[in-house]
């Protein structure tokens, strides 16, 4: 499953537009430009650096496991939901998720004004969608996790048996991985095994 197929899916590009205003054009180059740098921070969240590895709820999954714990405590699949129905979307939720995948607003800001450089969209209007689309990822992979889909390829391989990747102090190192529709796959299947424990 690719990012795009995962949007069209969903119909999120379309709530982004209804939830801020904007036509679905836009809508698509700002999610389809912070998509894979928030797929990259779940796969490695700044937050599980400073966590004690001994107080994971899973710690075969490092601190994709302490983010998929927040991410359940959230809503789960609930948050896609949340996002794509009619009423408003509880955005602090979406930002708990950014706090831990990025760390800071700092973070958050640099991964929009790298969004806004590659899709030319306001990184104003990007930092509104982030934390929107955070949601639509979490609820995504929870979501398809409960039925049991995604992958255990080799980027889980590497979350479940591998030493996690060092902190990069610059944000911007997440913003390009090498295949989202991999990383999405990897994510689903470790939140399968997140929510089969």
């Amino acid at each position: 499953m690719d990012m795009d197929q995962m949007l069209r899916q969903t119909g999120a590009i379309e709530a982004i537009s209804r939830e801020l205003g904007v036509d679905s054009a836009t809508a698509r180059a700002g999610a389809s430009a912070l998509l894979p740098s928030i797929l990259s921070g779940f796969k490695n969240p700044v937050a599980a650096e400073d966590a004690a590895p001994a107080k994971s709820a899973f710690p075969a999954l490092g601190g994709l496991g302490g983010l998929l714990g927040t991410i359940g405590g959230l809503g789960g699949g609930s948050l896609l939901d949340n996002v794509t129905s009619t009423e408003p979307t509880e955005v602090g939720k979406g930002n708990q998720i950014l706090g831990e995948v990025f760390g800071s607003k700092d973070g958050s800001r640099a991964i929009a004004a790298s969004a806004s450089a590659q899709s030319g969209v306001e990184p104003s209007l990007l930092k509104k969608m982030l934390p929107i689309l955070a949601m639509v990822a979490a609820g995504y992979v929870m979501k398809q996790a409960s039925k049991g889909e995604g992958g255990l390829g080799g980027a889980l391989g590497g979350i479940l048996g591998g030493k996690p990747a060092g902190r990069s102090d610059d944000a911007l190192a997440r913003t390009e991985p090498a295949n989202s529709g991999a990383i999405l796959d990897d994510l689903i299947g470790a939140a399968g095994k997140f929510l089969a424990r």
